[in-house]
């Protein structure tokens, strides 16, 4: 009998521990990590970490110390040493840039060097999947498994997780059924869950697609405001809408919708990110002030549900020349770029002006 989680939902549970406020540990050989998502820390939980009395670095991605004009040592994140006594206003001011502008001092931050930041990196990219502001406290452990079991905390083995956070999770096809659409009266719906429990993705087949010829394809990430409010900061909705008119019309089609709101970053990060945007900065500038790269999204996803459902070439519907790459990367055979391009309206001539110059999108 084996009831013990395996290595993808041991990573689940901490997901939705760190999401909870609740700590983890990471252990490899020779050394082990406290790490506490800064964005569901407390002040009774930062109270705790400064009464262990051993020095806390605050793992930060190498966008935001840019910001923070602290120096990343490490390339991609650095390690801010937390000063003792620092309050939960302090380390979260650090994490979150709300309040940059009107208290832009949070200085000078000392930024370590020395030692080994694989860990620190771990945490990051662990945080990161759940959907948080990418920003971690690292508190070293002398023993690691038994400071987790004498307080009942997730214990991941970082030597193997590092390397699986990378890999795509697999997909499973759960159900299909008929939903005639305004666009399309001949359209099923089939659900894709992910094997690491993370959130499921949808596909849309109009008619019957010929999976021997390249069928019309549109990778479509999922958009709250754009797709269901009809927000004119976007656009979106506009080409949820054209894209499925377009398949019905032609009378066969296929739109992938994977939920991957806000580039990645989660609802609530794009929400942060429109309200830097509402302070003067650009679409790219807010997702670097809060850490995030430009783009965060895996279309690896769309490959790998177009290969389930037996699709091996497309004529993509994208404005986006990254999705061209990595669907060839990942084997499916892209014939033809169709254009998207419609939308535009006062609110967003920015934000597609700003796809157009920093990330490439054909406009």
């Amino acid at each position: 009998m084996t009831l013990r989680p395996d290595l993808t939902e041991v990573l689940a549970r901490a997901r939705a521990d760190l999401r909870m406020g609740v700590p983890v540990v990471l252990c490899v050989a020779r050394a082990s990590v406290l790490v506490l998502a800064v964005e569901t820390l407390t002040a009774q939980r930062l109270r705790d970490v400064h009464s262990l009395g051993v020095q806390t670095d605050l793992a930060l991605t190498r966008w935001r110390a840019e910001t923070l004009k602290a120096r990343a040592y490490d390339g991609d994140l650095a390690r801010v040493a937390l000063p003792k006594g620092a309050d939960l206003a302090w380390v979260q001011g650090l994490a979150d840039p709300a309040n940059d502008l009107s208290a832009p001092m949070k200085g000078p931050l000392q930024t370590r060097r020395d030692g080994d930041a694989d860990l620190h990196r771990l945490a990051l990219t662990l945080i990161k999947s759940a959907r948080l502001l990418p920003a971690a406290l690292v508190v070293p452990l002398e023993d690691g498994a038994g400071f987790a079991a004498s307080h009942d905390l997730g214990v991941i083995d970082a030597a193997v997780a590092a390397p699986h956070l990378l890999t795509l999770s697999g997909l499973e096809r759960v159900i299909s059924a008929r939903v005639p659409l305004r666009a399309a009266k001949d359209a099923r719906l089939h659900i894709f869950r992910p094997e690491d429990g993370s959130d499921e993705h949808y596909a849309i087949e109009i008619g019957r697609p010929d999976r021997a010829t390249p069928v019309l394809a549109r990778l479509h990430s999922a958009c709250f405001t754009g797709d269901l409010l009809g927000s004119l900061k976007c656009d979106c909705g506009p080409q949820l809408n054209a894209a499925l008119a377009q398949m019905g019309q032609e009378g066969a089609g296929v739109l992938l919708y994977l939920n991957q709101e806000g580039r990645g970053i989660g609802l609530a990060n794009k929400m942060r990110a429109y309200s830097l945007q509402d302070q003067g900065f650009d679409t790219v500038e807010a997702n670097h002030r809060l850490g995030f790269e430009d783009d965060e999204r895996d279309f690896r996803l769309g490959a790998q549900i177009l290969r389930k459902m037996g699709f091996s070439q497309v004529r993509l519907l994208t404005n986006n020349p990254r999705k061209i790459e990595m669907m060839r990367a990942c084997d499916i055979n892209v014939t033809e770029r169709v254009p998207l391009r419609v939308g535009e309206n006062p609110f967003n001539e920015a934000y597609l002006a700003t796809k157009a110059k920093k990330s490439g999108h054909l406009l």
